[in-house]
């Protein structure tokens, strides 16, 4: 422990002091301890699996994952949804809310590389009355001023590790933040795909009633003329229950995904635009997906981890910073005296300087602890990064597999259809001259309406995929400014 009392320093002495520390304590501050970052080493595929079979374009010039989301969904209904949940969702408010927080956060962890500074002063006076007839000719007056300063030099990069981990925490809430934008583009997509999936099979199902109402008034009256037996009818009405049965799940089905949807939009629940003709439309051929090496540098959650593991590699150096001595400063300096005219007299200054040094002995083990849990959480990070990555590839692959597998079972699907459509009207035409039963009308017409629907979840499907491979591919997050 120094300590210096009651000693008057000259301005110019004051000055050179304050100097010569200055440039000693930046000299000395220059030391960060811990391991440099380096970024973990990943070998990436040289193909995406699937690509092969797809059609897609895997050369390095572009990738559909770098384009605006505006560009991948051209339905105007769509893009004004998407539009809206950028703006109102509460998920991407949450998340913009983290980075202020984190702001703040590194504001408060970097100020501790700086000197506190604080300014008082005390004054007291009093004015007493002639008529008490003392001896007092003027008022009692005692005051003084003070400016103190208190400054750890961070001499081992403590301060300067914690900001650091401060920061890379910011920046993995900012990647944060975009894979949120980039989920909730992929969701506002799906959601409204899906709605126009229920919307087509809910026509499919309404055309049916109509076909299959006029099929059971036609064997009521064939059956009224002794035509056909009453079984005839009974298979008919069977027919048309079945897909009357079907008209209120669908309209509960589109109702819920339009609360769900709301939802995604910031918005209480209520009906949504969903009548674009065009929704179901296959993806365009040729889809750019660039290289796998290039996803590492798009994907929103693989920077966030890296982010993170940096985070975690500042602290280490912040866990071997404990080791070391640590010096605390302080200076106080002030004015006082017992009138106003004597507070700011030369003779009243007053300067003292207290500095401490502390090194820790022995803790138990919490420092070399503090070190391995340091070390630890820097390895899982290094682990979850790893992951992200295979994770990140897996989407892709499975996208691409999706997109080609939908598209060979849509095409099959339609062939279903066409083949669906022309047995049912052979076999209602048999029926109508009587030369075969009812049965086969049933059988024929239920294929028929399966394989429509079927249908419907193949152009669904396939319309997913492109959503899909656009969110593996890190697409969705850009907005205008970030290019």
């Amino acid at each position: 422990m120094i300590g210096i009392s009651s000693q008057r320093w000259s301005h110019h002495g004051k000055l050179g002091a304050i100097a010569v520390a200055a440039a000693t304590m930046s000299l000395l501050a220059g030391c960060n301890l811990g391991p440099k970052y380096t970024r973990p080493n990943y070998t990436a595929p040289p193909v995406y699996r699937g690509a092969d079979e797809a059609s897609v374009s895997s050369d390095a010039t572009g990738s559909l994952g770098d384009e605006q989301w505006s560009a991948v969904y051209q339905e105007p209904e769509l893009q004004d949804l998407i539009r809206k949940a950028l703006t109102n969702n509460y998920d991407l408010r949450i998340a913009a809310q983290h980075i202020l927080e984190q702001q703040a956060q590194v504001r408060i962890t970097r100020s501790q590389q700086f000197p506190a500074i604080t300014v008082g002063g005390t004054g007291i006076g009093a004015a007493l009355p002639s008529s008490l007839g003392t001896q007092i000719a003027s008022p009692l007056v005692d005051g003084s001023l003070n400016l103190s300063a208190a400054w750890t030099p961070d001499f081992w990069g403590l301060y300067r590790r914690q900001t650091e981990a401060a920061r890379a925490q910011l920046l993995a809430q900012s990647w944060a933040q975009r894979a949120v934008r980039l989920t909730l583009v992929q969701q506002v997509a799906t959601s409204y795909l899906q709605l126009r999936a229920l919307d087509r099979e809910l026509e499919i199902t309404r055309e049916t009633i109509k076909v299959r109402q006029d099929s059971v008034d036609l064997t009521k009256t064939l059956e009224s003329g002794g035509s056909v037996p009453l079984s005839d009818v009974r298979q008919a009405e069977q027919l048309l229950y079945a897909a009357t049965s079907e008209e209120p799940q669908l309209e509960q089905q589109i109702q819920q995904q339009e609360n769900n949807l709301r939802l995604l939009l910031g918005e209480n629940p209520g009906p949504v635009a969903h009548k674009d003709p065009n929704a179901l439309t296959p993806p365009p051929q040729d889809l750019p997906i660039g290289l796998p090496s290039q996803l590492i540098e798009r994907r929103p959650d693989i920077q966030q981890a890296e982010a993170t593991l940096i985070a975690a590699n500042a602290q280490i150096g912040v866990a071997r910073a404990q080791f070391f001595p640590n010096l605390s400063i302080s200076a106080s300096g002030g004015v006082g005296g017992d009138s106003l005219s004597s507070i700011f007299a030369p003779a009243g200054k007053t300067i003292y300087g207290i500095g401490s040094l502390a090194q820790p002995l022995f803790e138990g083990g919490k420092l070399r602890g503090q070190l391995q849990l340091s070390e630890a959480t820097k390895q899982e990070m290094v682990v979850s990064y790893q992951k992200t990555i295979a994770g990140a590839f897996r989407d892709v692959s499975n996208a691409l597999i999706a997109l080609n597998k939908q598209r060979a079972y849509r095409e099959q699907q339609e062939k279903l259809v066409a083949a669906a459509q022309d047995a049912t009207r052979l076999a209602r035409m048999r029926y109508q001259g009587g030369s075969t039963s009812y049965l086969e009308v049933l059988t024929t017409d239920s294929n028929l309406y399966s394989a429509q629907l079927n249908l419907v979840g193949a152009q669904q499907g396939e319309a997913l995929a492109l959503v899909e491979l656009y969110g593996a591919l890190g697409g969705g997050w850009q907005s205008p400014s970030s290019h």
